[in-house]
């Protein structure tokens, strides 16, 4: 079963198009390069808050993104943005999920 990750995280300085820089260079390319890694988006909820949602076939890959996410956070981010609540858990309903179509032969 495909499991999500969802992030909430207060922005201390800056802007959240600044955050949103940050994650397409240092994010985005981290979560890709991750085994099990499906989709990954950012979304501002307050002025100064946002989300971040990934989903992953795991629960265990998700788990490991969530260490991986709060080490790059740790090292390039902390002064700007901090996790506020990291909430990991298996997807009920996942409409992106497709089942291949069968191919005409």
């Amino acid at each position: 079963m495909r499991c999500t990750r969802v992030a909430l995280y207060d922005i201390k300085t800056g802007s959240f198009d600044e955050v949103v820089g940050q994650a397409k260079s240092g994010m985005v390319p981290l979560f890709k390069e991750s085994q099990g890694f499906v989709s990954y988006g950012v979304a501002q909820v307050e002025k100064n808050a946002f989300v971040s949602i990934s989903t992953w076939e795991t629960r265990a890959q998700a788990d490991t993104a969530a260490a991986k996410a709060a080490e790059w956070v740790k090292a390039n981010s902390r002064d700007r943005f901090t996790l506020r609540a990291n909430y990991v858990g298996d997807l009920a309903i996942d409409t992106s999920h497709r089942e291949p179509v069968p191919t005409a032969r």
